[in-house]
């Protein structure tokens, strides 16, 4: 009986993955596009267009990930910072580091994953966010005042 409830939930899930990554991929372009509009000195770690519809991770100069993920969770924004592959670790991503990001910019990277249940507004709230958290951080970042 398992095994056929197994088969109907990866026939239920097959049926809806074409359309749900087309959804995710448009919610995952307005959060890539929007960071960029309203954040300098971001880069866009992985292929621009070759990538997962539901997966971003950038890297923001002059500020450290894990500052930055604190701030977002006390805003209610799950995200998480480095690759999938290093998530618990405080060093920078191996897997970033050879892609050819510094350490200090891979320090400085997030990386937010959308899922069937995202919703528009919630990509607005990211973006209204985010940038005030980069801005409240870099203005105690002496790097930053030096590169500005």
């Amino acid at each position: 009986p398992a095994i056929v409830g197994f088969g109907k939930a990866v026939e239920i899930a097959e049926e809806k993955m074409e359309e749900e990554a087309k959804e995710l991929t448009i919610l995952r372009d307005k959060l890539i596009k929007g960071i960029f509009e309203k954040i300098d000195h971001v880069c866009l770690n992985g292929h621009p267009t070759k990538r997962l519809p539901n997966n971003i991770n950038v890297s923001i100069e002059f500020v450290e990930g894990e500052s930055m993920l604190l701030n977002l969770d006390m805003e209610g924004i799950a995200a998480s910072t480095g690759s999938a592959c290093s998530s618990s670790s405080l060093e920078p991503s191996h897997v970033l580091l050879s892609l050819g990001l510094s350490p200090e910019l891979a320090h400085g990277s997030l990386r937010f994953t959308l899922g069937r249940y995202t919703k528009e507004e919630e990509i607005d709230y990211v973006l209204e966010i985010l940038p005030k958290i980069v801005d409240k951080l870099r203005s105690m970042s002496p790097l930053y005042k030096k590169a500005s």
